[in-house]
């Protein structure tokens, strides 16, 4: 790939977006665009369509989403699934109509079937239900899927479906009501280990289920060069998963969170919440096989991700739900 081939990135402010981004730059490209919500609402078709008119983009890597964990995906079941659905399809369609070279779709591992075999193989999408607390959302992205699938089977354009295992990282949702497990965590557990030091007194922390469920954590910035690696190389499959290929209980990931924060106080389960999907692997060979894996391991990507909240805690900002 040219190094002044232009690439948009939508939503490159996000956590994936951002990381996409510094990826690139990292690899020499000069001619990578954005823009922001304000700038171009991608709900909008007729605003999608002239963007795409107007800039020309040669590659178009779609990291835009509406995204959240179980409590905003069960409370927001039409935001999760119309939203998304807008975007992704005035993207998909838009980059069609404008003879765009590549275009990478970005979705999430919940589209499997909540009971599949483990680890998760592209193939068992669709074979069975899904995961309710957040069917909404993986209603659309296989939706998202399955549009790239058939304009390479109709017109033989190269657009490729990457699907990445739960994220993290720097730029994060530290949000409490929107926020994603991980994130989530860090979040409680420093707020508990903060008012531990005023008051002197441990600071209990309540998580939701049971602990046992077991969750595969892929560091962002582990994705991007993944991204990277898609748009430089020729992939054969329409659908390739992304992660470590490695996983552990949320019990054993609060307990590693816990111990890089510094918070003393006891975690508490309320078992009486959701866990959601009991396991959820995926199954990397395919992309293994292609030449990519992951290079950050869990314990330094939760300590930098800490590192970066601390860092910009002043600046997060809470994210505000539209109903």
């Amino acid at each position: 790939m040219d190094k002044n081939t232009k690439i948009y990135i939508a939503g490159h402010r996000g956590m994936v977006g951002s990381a996409i981004w510094r990826a690139l730059e990292s690899e020499g490209y000069t001619h990578i665009i954005g823009k922001t919500s304000s700038e171009l609402d991608l709900r909008d078709q007729i605003q999608v369509h002239q963007f795409f008119k107007n800039e020309k983009p040669n590659v178009v890597i779609n990291a835009a989403a509406r995204v959240g964990g179980i409590l905003a995906n069960n409370n927001y079941p039409y935001n999760f699934l119309m939203e998304n659905l807008q975007i992704q399809n005035n993207l998909i369609d838009a980059a069609l109509i404008s003879e765009v070279e590549k275009f990478i779709f970005l979705g999430s591992s919940c589209i499997y079937p909540k009971l599949a075999k483990q680890p998760l193989k592209e193939e068992y999408l669709l074979t069975g239900p899904l995961e309710p607390t957040n069917e909404w959302y993986a209603i659309a992205k296989i939706a998202g899927v399955k549009a790239c699938q058939a304009i390479r089977k109709q017109f033989g354009k190269d657009f490729v479906s990457l699907m990445p295992t739960n994220l993290y990282g720097p730029h994060d949702n530290f949000d409490l009501q929107t926020s994603h497990v991980l994130p989530a965590m860090i979040r409680k557990f420093h707020d508990a280990k903060i008012k531990e030091g005023k008051t002197g007194m441990s600071e209990p922390v309540e998580l939701w289920g049971t602990g046992n469920p077991k969750r595969e954590f892929l560091h962002v910035d582990d994705l991007a060069q993944a991204v990277c690696y898609a748009l430089e190389n020729p992939l054969e499959e329409h659908l390739y998963n992304v992660g470590t290929g490695t996983d552990l209980s949320i019990k054993d990931l609060a307990e590693k969170i816990q111990k890089i924060v510094g918070h003393q106080g006891e975690i508490q389960w309320d078992s009486t919440k959701p866990d959601g999907t009991p396991r959820k692997l995926l199954d990397v060979s395919k992309l293994h096989q292609e030449g990519w894996h992951h290079q950050i391991n869990l314990d330094d990507g939760i300590q930098s991700t800490y590192d970066w909240f601390q860092n910009h805690i002043d600046t997060i900002k809470e994210v505000k739900v539209n109903k």
